[in-house]
């Protein structure tokens, strides 16, 4: 099979094609087979030596609109002039043209990556939600149309949508992918982050944007053959879970408890309604100082959602912050100490609070990510099942902050018991 670039450029845009237009996916493009074309031609001749080719050499990838990608537009999801935002291209998209990739189009978010649904529809049933904020780029890769994408998440923006879609999310450890050309919502939140079908497809990628990337076979545990401790955190946080989605989780813990992995049910965390609580305080008065420029001269332009969320953080006082960053602080020590305490490796929890909701209006629930997210830690969603109706469901799997590569090298292990037991519930 013919595997160049121009090749696989073309039979990208084919399905892009054949699929966007009930999908929506994508920002529209009108060019976009010609600029594709020749960003091709350039790296086959850059890389016509097979031995020489980079890790992601062809990988065609979605990019979430609130990256900055040169000769594209950034517009956000919203109604605000492109010009408002024009800035140099992201460092994590030179890295992802260096080692190959090529970039497909813009993906579809929701505006400025809050919570004012995009058009995008979920691959599976067209009347549910992919989620948010991150919609196109969970919906693109479900779909098949490209097989890598890039999103972000302030709390629950790619675990949410890649559960919902049945793909796999990685949400890094906060700061380990550069945020430089992305337009942010909350700053101390925000993590760029990545969308693809399996594990095996996503690792690589992983490894060419994260600072500092070590393999995990570097004296790491995954390496060795030593299997991870799971943690299943019991208690008001995972009581949030609908009663389907409960008993999917319940048989996949099963299932992994029967493969040989140790699976430990731990009391965590203790306050999770001021989690919740102190998260919003952080979240909306970094989004109000984010816009404070932009909203003056242009919020008759902004959704709704995006307007109540903005007015709420702008009422929301310096004290209020300093003190929700302190509690934050000390919540991500404790979630370290807890682990370290009952020796949990990975905590599993479901990657959302049920399958994908019907409708377009709401892109569903964050809280699944919540304390996950205000901790910094890095997360996956692997696909594991399906409900009644047939939409996916998802396991998400958190280890402490900093050991992204242990969470990627143990996942392929975790993921193969998931997939073994995908029948509906």
């Amino acid at each position: 099979m013919d595997t160049s670039c121009a090749t696989v450029a073309a039979r990208t845009c084919d399905r892009i094609e054949a699929g966007d237009g009930e999908i929506q996916a994508f920002v529209p493009e009108p060019g976009r087979r010609d600029r594709l074309g020749r960003a091709a031609r350039v790296a086959d001749e850059r890389w016509g030596d097979v031995d020489g080719r980079p890790p992601l050499y062809g990988v065609m990838v979605g990019v979430k609109d609130i990256v900055h990608v040169e000769g594209l537009p950034t517009r956000a999801g919203s109604d605000v002039p492109a010009e408002v935002f024009a800035e140099a291209e992201a460092s994590l998209v030179g890295r992802l043209r260096e080692a190959g990739a090529l970039v497909a189009g813009k993906t579809v978010t929701a505006e400025f990556a809050v919570t004012a649904p995009g058009p995008t529809r979920n691959p599976h049933q067209l009347d549910h939600t992919p989620g948010g904020s991150s919609s196109g780029s969970a919906a693109a890769v479900a779909a098949g149309m490209v097989p890598l994408a890039v999103g972000t998440q302030t709390i629950g923006s790619m675990i949410r949508p890649a559960a919902y879609c049945g793909v796999v999310g990685f949400k890094p450890t906060h700061g380990r992918i550069p945020s430089d050309g992305v337009i942010p919502n909350a700053p101390t939140f925000d993590t760029v982050g990545l969308f693809a079908p399996d594990v095996a497809t996503l690792a690589p990628a992983a490894a060419v944007l994260c600072d500092g990337w070590r393999p995990s076979g570097e004296g790491g545990e995954a390496a060795a053959g030593r299997r991870p401790v799971l943690g299943v955190p019991i208690g008001p946080y995972l009581d949030r879970v609908d009663a389907e989605a409960r008993s999917s989780f319940e048989e996949r813990a099963g299932h992994l408890a029967a493969a040989g992995f140790t699976v430990r049910r731990m009391p965590f965390p203790d306050d999770f309604e001021r989690v919740v609580a102190e998260q919003r305080v952080i979240n909306r008065y970094e989004l109000a100082r984010t816009h404070a420029v932009w909203f003056p001269r242009h919020g008759e332009r902004y959704r709704e959602q995006t307007v109540e969320a903005i007015r709420e953080g702008q009422r929301m006082s310096d004290d209020a912050y300093a003190a929700a960053l302190r509690a934050r602080a000390g919540f991500r020590e404790r979630l370290v100490a807890a682990m370290d305490r009952d020796g949990i490796d990975l905590w599993i929890t479901p990657a959302a609070t049920g399958p994908a909701p019907y409708g377009l209006k709401s892109t569903g629930n964050s809280v699944m990510s919540l304390p996950w997210s205000y901790a910094g830690a890095p997360a996956l969603a692997l696909p594991a099942g399906r409900a009644a109706n047939s939409l996916p469901l998802g396991v998400q799997c958190v280890a402490r902050p900093g050991a992204d590569e242990r969470l990627l090298g143990w996942a392929p292990d975790v993921e193969s018991v998931l997939v073994g037991t995908t029948a509906p519930v």
